[in-house]
């Protein structure tokens, strides 16, 4: 039904889907509490992390399709500008904790800084599980960003090729990478800080939940968009 090259498409996709999923569990990801600094992070939610570097991403490997359908320069482009987007987001949100609030950046859910190694426990304010983003966090985001922008360009890639035609492949990624983003909710159910997170360790139920998921609608979006 499918010839060699769709099938290589349809794996891209597939891929693109699961970097998106697993790409979130490194996001600091503060939600509600994060926003009254009250716990780590970036203050909203993680479909809405997700689908920001993940729609970052698409953006920058259109952009990037314009001039050269290099796949690894409008891989690079996607990934790089998504990282700028989170790394962006997470600076922002640093200034207003340190000179708005006036919270230092230290995180409950381990003793010393795994990238500094400077104490966290003196500096928690009483009631808060962390606040502002520690340089763990920071570093984590970035890898997460980039994951997500990296998974996006690579569905808005294959898709473009499949079918030729920008805004439906646009709408199709976008489609895709936000069923994999409401999954990694799903599976993180709350906050999560990054890699060193204990909920990261949750990664691989998401990971098999995306791949079931990005398989099904890597089919359906190369039928509907006239890949077969």
């Amino acid at each position: 039904m499918f010839d060699a090259t769709t099938i290589v498409y349809i794996l891209e996709i597939v891929v693109g889907g699961l970097l998106v999923g697993v790409g979130v569990h490194f996001v600091p990801v503060g939600g509600a509490p994060a926003a009254m600094a009250q716990a780590t992070g970036i203050g909203t939610g993680t479909v809405q992390l997700a689908a920001g570097s993940g729609l970052t991403g698409l953006l920058a490997a259109g952009l990037m399709m314009s001039v050269t359908d290099n796949i690894w320069l409008v891989l690079a482009s996607g990934a790089v500008g998504a990282g700028i987007m989170v790394g962006s987001t997470m600076l922002t949100g640093s200034w207003i904790y340190a000179y708005a609030v006036g919270v230092p950046f230290v995180s409950a859910k381990v003793t010393y800084d795994p990238i500094t190694g400077f104490s966290q426990p003196p500096y928690i304010a009483p009631g808060t599980v962390g606040h502002g983003i520690p340089t763990v966090c920071f570093v984590s985001g970035l890898i997460g960003g980039m994951m997500g922008g990296l998974g996006g360009a690579m569905i808005y890639y294959a898709l473009y090729l499949i079918n030729g035609n920008a805004a439906l492949s646009a709408m199709f990624a976008i489609g895709i990478f936000m069923v994999n983003a409401v999954i990694a909710s799903w599976n993180i159910q709350g906050t999560i800080e990054g890699f060193h997170d204990p909920k990261f360790k949750k990664w691989p139920f998401a990971f098999r939940a995306c791949l079931i998921a990005s398989v099904l609608l890597a089919l359906a979006s190369v039928l509907i968009t006239g890949g077969a």
